[in-house]
């Protein structure tokens, strides 16, 4: 081999040692950086004809399993979906179970209470207006839990709006880093950072929707949602949808008085098996906006409804005139069964019998359109309280089955508590598979003490072929002497 040779392998070596060094250190540098796709530095042999050159610098690699990747993705957007569906029914059990002062159960049971205690002194004023008040209290925890379902819809409807922002920020993030890595690996440059911050920016909404990356040319990446939707292939895809801040019951994605999604300015599903966002956390706030707080506004009015009627019929009261509203009502006129949704909303106790509105306490011991009567009659407050008592089959939103209102209640709080226990099994199930793959992740990521062993032979090497090149200088130095 000829001098030249020597030094052209030598100059090589360097040059390897060099940039295996500066690999191998920015590897440990981010080794507890997490968005850090560990680098190798990828070489091979390099020779003219049968004489060897030193060695080729071919690239750096990011080591990253695709498959993994993928797997990590998806098990991240199915957590997304499930705790805020499991979050949702957390919510809205804790709504029933201890709404504001109490829970439905408790003030029923007051209610009860209330009502027995008056009967014994139907003369009692203070008992009377205790009857009042917890007839009122139960009205209003009625009332709260409907209005937390609606903000429940609402809570939901803004997270969409967030959800779609993000996503649409994050395409076009990945639109634009596409274009630069292309544009610097055509000139030769490395683009592992860039491919780095490209990764980190797709597991920064992965849990929005379950996306599929697909390796296209010249280093770009389309991104697809697993129901087939097109995010990014080529150019990025738009995102549409109104937020409605405010919210009431009558409003519905198929009455078409909420917004709906919109893909490249085409409406799309939300729901079943059409849908091309399932999986992932935006697919859950449609959910609860359009299906399960509307689900949930279903039995509430009916339990409402329940209890108007209880209390509504004509046998209990013979002061009141027939249709005349009992006392509970809809927002202080009589029930009507078409207008049963909402009716949690607008529940309340009947002005007649709340002095603050300008109706007597008396009317709850005498009868709602009674003139005065005997103050020890606890006949119609005994009548109220068996009203509450009775077995009656509800109208609508349950089960058929004779039940008090009581268990009205706890069939209503049943339903909540399986359905929340339901989605917290899925959660956690669902956070434990993406825990394990994360793991999995990590593990191939940066091992600082591998890291450091490189580093010795990458310096041995350096010495090396530092040591050659000296050499060389001192035989062509005797050479020029000769």
């Amino acid at each position: 081999m000829s001098l030249s040779a020597s030094l052209s392998n030598a100059l090589s070596g360097l040059q390897y040692a060099s940039r295996a060094a500066e690999v191998t250190s920015s590897n440990v540098a981010n080794a507890l950086n997490e968005g850090y796709a560990r680098r190798v530095l990828e070489v091979s042999a390099r020779s003219i004809g049968s004489e060897s050159q030193g060695v080729r610098l071919l690239g750096v690699t990011r080591i990253v399993d695709q498959v993994l990747l993928a797997d990590r993705r998806l098990a991240e957007a199915a957590t997304g979906d499930r705790d805020a569906r499991a979050t949702y029914f957390g919510r809205l059990e804790a709504v029933i179970d201890t709404a504001v002062s109490g829970s439905l159960l408790d003030r029923i049971a007051d209610f009860d209470t209330a009502l027995i205690s008056a009967a014994s002194r139907p003369d009692s004023e203070a008992r009377l207006a205790e009857v009042l008040s917890s007839a009122k209290a139960l009205a209003s925890g009625i009332n709260f839990v409907a209005t937390e379902l609606q903000q429940a819809r609402m809570t939901a409807d803004a997270a969409i709006a967030r959800e779609v922002e993000a996503l649409n920020v994050a395409v076009r993030g990945v639109w634009e880093l596409n274009r630069l890595i292309t544009e610097r690996a055509v000139s030769g440059e490395d683009v592992s950072a860039l491919e780095d911050q490209r990764q980190q920016l797709v597991d920064q909404v992965s849990s929005i929707v379950p996306l599929r990356e697909v390796q296209r040319s010249y280093g770009q990446i389309a991104l697809f949602t697993t129901s087939g939707g097109v995010l990014l292939d080529g150019l990025p895809s738009e995102l549409g949808f109104t937020p409605h801040p405010v919210i009431v019951p009558e409003m519905t994605l198929a009455g078409g008085l909420l917004s709906g999604l919109t893909l490249k300015g085409r409406s799309v599903a939300t729901a079943g098996e059409a849908s091309v966002i399932a999986g992932g956390s935006l697919a859950a706030h449609f959910a609860i906006r359009d299906e399960l707080a509307p689900e949930g506004q279903v039995q509430i009015d009916a339990f409402a409804r329940d209890l108007v009627e209880r209390f509504a019929n004509p046998a209990l009261d013979p002061s009141r005139a027939p249709g005349d509203a009992g006392l509970f009502t809809d927002n202080g006129a009589a029930f009507l069964a078409a207008d049963e949704l909402g009716l949690a909303s607008r529940l309340s106790v009947t002005a007649l019998v709340d002095p603050d509105q300008g109706g007597l306490l008396r009317r709850l011991r005498d009868g709602l359109s009674a003139p005065a009567g005997p103050v020890g009659d606890a006949s119609l407050l005994l009548a109220l309280d068996d009203a509450l008592t009775a077995g009656r089959v509800p109208v609508s939103g349950f089960l058929s089955g004779a039940r008090s209102f009581a268990g009205l209640a706890s069939d209503l709080l049943s339903d909540v508590s399986i359905a929340r226990l339901a989605a917290d099994s899925e959660a956690s199930f669902a956070a434990a598979r993406w825990d394990a793959l994360h793991q999995q992740e990590l593990e191939l990521g940066v091992d600082s003490d591998a890291e450091m062993q490189q580093m010795l032979l990458i310096e041995q090497a350096y010495a090396a072929n530092a040591k050659i090149v000296q050499t060389l200088d001192d035989l062509l130095a005797l050479l020029l002497e000769i």
